[in-house]
């Protein structure tokens, strides 16, 4: 198959720990031809959406991880699946990705679909399955953030459109910072805050739970840094062997079926203490750890479920 990656510049990545990478070379073991671009050089044009891309080959070899071949213009139409992998922002940039990537629909399969990327930001997908959430508020209003507060005391806020833990803050029933960092997010961003109640159990850990095509393929548990609230691997939290309890896997069972019908192959949902507070679909990560951890093939499987659906 002729295969493409829509992603950030492969070279800058850690292909011990880049589920990209990691992908790509699942993909290059089963004979596909690789081509690579980064979301500024995708375009629409007269009726074809093209791409700047080049080919690729990758290889695990440090400092020598990525070979790319000269730039070539790429119709699109023309290639068997297009992967959707750059990292957020998920900004009006990213989303405007999706629009165009829409465009090859019954052409080209498109992975994640970029539909639904676009319509289920990691914070809001998880607002369908309210009995699984924490006590969850999406809200601008500085009142509104503050009731929220009352009610619930040691709370979680942060960026709505937020990724790998950056703007994250707890505030303790004693904390006095919640106007002062309103302040600051409505300053620098007309979007809306998110506010979760705070949970204990994120002591023990952060669960990255990967589905592929709406089924369980394993989980990682992400523990913070000593004096860290947040777990994301990119501040510093600590992956470690895991494996689903029950109420995981009666989570899985219940986004599951919407996940595949949506299109979203490649998910990672995050849970803690048993409640889910993420849906992550744009970029999701976790692939290297977990098969590490667990000895299975996870590129495979979700290549495997890519190809079904090509068949189908």
């Amino acid at each position: 198959m002729k295969v493409a990656f829509q992603m950030d510049p492969i070279g800058s990545v850690n292909f011990e720990a880049d589920s990209t990478f990691r992908l790509a070379e699942e993909a290059q073991s089963r004979g596909h031809e690789l081509w690579h671009y980064t979301p500024d050089c995708l375009s629409f044009r007269e009726g074809h959406v093209m791409a700047r891309a080049q080919p690729l080959r990758v290889q695990r070899v440090r400092g020598d991880h990525a070979h790319l071949g000269e730039t070539e213009d790429l119709d699109l139409a023309e290639v068997d699946v297009v992967w959707l992998r750059q990292d957020p922002p998920f900004d009006m940039g990213y989303i405007t990705t999706t629009h165009i990537l829409d465009r090859l629909k019954g052409k080209s399969l498109v992975v994640n679909d970029p539909f639904w990327v676009r319509n289920s930001p990691e914070k809001l997908l998880v607002l369908d399955f309210p009995d699984l959430t924490p006590p969850t508020t999406i809200a601008r209003d500085i009142g509104v953030l503050r009731e929220f507060k009352s009610r619930h005391g040691d709370i979680i806020l942060k960026p709505l459109y937020g990724n790998g833990g950056a703007g994250v803050f707890r505030l303790d029933p004693n904390d006095r910072n919640l106007a002062s960092l309103h302040e600051l997010f409505t300053g620098m961003s007309r979007e809306p805050l998110i506010v979760q109640k705070f949970l204990p159990d994120v002591s023990a850990g952060d669960k990255r739970i990967i589905l592929v095509d709406g089924e369980p393929a394993g989980a990682i548990n992400r523990v913070p840094a000593a004096g860290e609230t947040r777990s994301n691997m990119h501040v510093g939290g600590r992956p470690e062997q895991a494996t689903l309890t029950a109420r995981e896997r009666e989570i899985c069972a219940a986004i599951g079926p919407r996940l595949r019908e949506m299109g979203q192959v490649f998910v990672g949902i995050d849970v803690i203490g048993g409640w889910l507070t993420e849906i992550n679909v744009t970029s999701p990560t976790g692939i290297q750890e977990l098969e590490r951890f667990d000895g299975v093939n996870v590129a495979a499987m979700i290549w495997d479920a890519v190809e079904r659906r090509l068949a189908a």
